[in-house]
Order: structure tokens, then C-alpha cells, then sequence
């Protein structure tokens, strides 16, 4: 009986190696500092703004990623938190470039999610991930981060690993 669990042990323990092998993986002692960021500025974007800012991007070898989302969102704030973590951060800043546009009470910069195909409807953030030839990757999943606060902060990790295009 005693080797039989040794070997649910060590099949378990494999198992978690070999499914997080793909991902850097955030050490436990990283955790969200306090207070949480305030990425959003109120500034108000055009699409000219947004082209630029994704043709930057692409010119330094970089995705973008552009943020919809207010600094009153807990969701927000938990997200970019999580974009603080050492891990997250060296890796986030080697691969991509982040825009943060403020949609205020959602009253503000909402004319952009036509510009991007998306429905425009409350709930925020709303995070699109560009490839080097400016294709939106995630617009499926573009909502999915509304419930950051209830996700861990690996699974935010990976969401991003994930989404690399080399």
C-alpha cells in the first residue's frame, strides 16, 4: 500500500512538471503589491492614436496590447498588478507594449470598440492582443479578464504566454 502512494506521489508531481513545462512560472513569493496600479490617464484616443501606437509597437519587435478598463475597476487594477510581478513584468516587457485607454464611466473612448470589431457593451477590462501583422488574436476572449479578481495570477500569466507570436 505504502509504494503504491509513493507512486500516486510521484505521478502527481510529474504531472505538474510536465503540464507547466510551456510556462515561466511565477515564484511563490511573488505576490500583488499595495496599493494596486492606476494605469488609465483619462486621455481621450483616436484611431489614428491606436494606429500608431500598434505600428510603434510592431517596429520594435513587440506585440501590442491595447487595455480598455478604469482606474475605479478592481478587475483593472488586479490585472495590471499582476503585469507588476518581477516574472510577469521582465517577460510582458520583452514581448509587448501596453496601452492603457480609459473608458471613464463608460462615457469615454467607447467609439474604439467598433474601430476593433468588438461589441461595445459595459464590462471592463477588455484586453485585445495584436500579432506583428496587426491581427487581433483574442477577440473572442476580450472579455474574458473582467474577472481577473477571481483568477490566479498564473492563469493571467499563461493567458499572455500563451499569446506570444514569435
Amino acid at each position: 500500500m505504502k509504494i503504491i502512494k509513493k507512486f500516486q506521489l510521484l505521478f502527481i508531481l510529474l504531472f505538474s512538471v510536465i503540464a507547466s513545462a510551456d510556462y515561466l512560472i511565477i515564484p511563490s513569493d511573488e505576490d500583488l503589491k499595495m496599493p494596486l496600479p492606476l494605469p488609465y490617464d483619462g486621455k481621450e484616443y483616436s484611431e489614428k492614436n491606436i494606429k500608431t501606437f500598434i505600428e510603434n509597437t510592431i517596429a520594435e519587435s513587440k506585440q501590442p496590447i491595447i487595455i480598455f478598463g478604469g482606474n475605479w475597476c478592481a478587475d483593472c487594477r488586479i490585472l495590471d498588478g499582476t503585469f507588476e510581478l518581477p516574472t510577469v513584468k521582465e517577460f510582458m516587457q520583452a514581448k509587448y507594449r501596453i496601452l492603457h485607454i480609459d473608458v471613464g464611466r463608460y462615457e469615454r473612448n467607447m467609439h474604439l470598440f467598433s474601430f476593433f470589431g468588438i461589441p461595445k457593451e459595459e464590462g471592463v477590462p477588455r484586453v485585445l492582443v495584436f500579432d506583428k501583422q496587426k491581427n487581433l488574436l483574442n477577440a473572442p476572449s476580450s472579455k474574458e479578464w473582467t474577472t481577473a479578481r477571481d483568477r490566479k495570477k498564473q492563469e493571467i500569466f499563461n493567458y499572455f504566454q500563451d499569446l506570444v507570436a514569435d
